[in-house]
C-alpha cells in the first residue's frame, strides 16, 4: 500500500515514514513544505512532495493521486498562534479529507488529541488547539473515508516501549511519539479499526493486544 505522510517531516510523521520505508507492505511518501527538508527523505529513499497544507485542494489532492491511503499528522506547532492552529490543524485536516475524497483514496487516519470531544478537560491556553482538533474529527467523521482516529496523550520524545492503553475515555497520560507512530501502522490496514476513534498513553499492554480490544 502507497501511504501519503501528510506532516512528514514533524516528529511523528518522520517515526511512521521509517516505519512504512522499512515495511514490506508499505511504501511511503512524504509530504513536506520545505525544499531544506527533501534531503532527509531522499537518504531513506523515500519519495517526497512539496505541497503545503494552505494550498488549495487541488495541490493537495495531486500529491495523493498515486497513493491508497493517508495518514494525517501534520500540525501547526506549539510556537505558532491560533490563527496556524485554524489554517492547519482545522483547515488544512478538512481539505486533506475533500482531497482524498476527491482522489478516490478511502483509508483515512487522523492523528488528534486525547479528550478532543470533552470540552470540560479543555485548557484555556489550549483551547484553539482542542476546538481544531474536535471539528476536524467531525469532518472526517462525516465522510466518506474508511477512517480512523487515534487520539494520544501528552506527546514525549523518549524512546517507545511498544506498550500502550487503548480506550474511548481514558484518563490524562503521556506517550512517546513512536509509540505514536507504531500504532498507526498497526492500524493502517486492520479493518477492524475502520470507522473508529480511541484514545492512547502508555501502558502495559502490547500494541497489537491493546488495539485487539477496541
Amino acid at each position: 500500500m502507497k501511504v501519503l505522510v501528510v506532516g512528514a517531516n514533524g516528529q511523528i510523521g518522520r517515526h511512521i515514514v521509517k516505519m512504512l520505508a522499512e515495511s514490506s507492505e508499505h511504501t511511503p511518501k512524504a509530504m513536506i513544505r520545505k525544499e531544506e527538508q527533501v534531503s532527509f527523505f531522499n537518504s531513506l529513499g523515500v519519495e517526497s512532495i512539496l505541497t503545503s497544507l494552505e494550498d488549495d485542494v487541488q495541490e493537495i489532492a495531486s500529491a495523493m493521486k498515486d497513493c491508497e491511503a493517508v495518514v494525517f499528522t501534520a500540525g501547526s506547532g506549539a510556537a505558532t498562534g491560533a490563527d496556524k492552529t485554524l489554517l492547519i490543524d482545522l483547515d488544512g485536516a478538512a481539505k486533506a479529507v475533500e482531497a482524498a475524497e476527491l482522489t478516490g483514496v478511502k483509508r483515512f487516519l487522523m492523528v488528534s488529541a486525547i479528550h478532543a470531544d470533552r470540552r470540560e478537560n479543555w485548557s484555556e491556553t489550549m483551547a484553539p488547539y482542542y476546538v481544531a482538533k474536535h471539528h476536524a474529527d467531525n469532518i472526517v467523521r462525516a465522510s466518506s473515508l474508511d477512517y480512523t482516529i487515534v487520539r494520544p496523550g501528552l506527546l514525549t520524545d523518549d524512546a517507545g516501549t511498544g506498550k500502550i492503553r487503548a480506550g474511548e475515555n481514558l484518563d490524562s497520560g503521556a506517550i512517546p511519539r513512536e509509540d505514536v507512530a507504531s500504532v498507526l501502522l498497526h492500524a493502517l490496514d486492520n479493518e477492524r479499526l475502520y470507522h473508529k476513534t480511541f484514545e492512547i498513553v502508555s501502558g502495559e499492554e502490547e500494541i497489537e493486544q491493546a488495539l485487539s480490544k477496541l
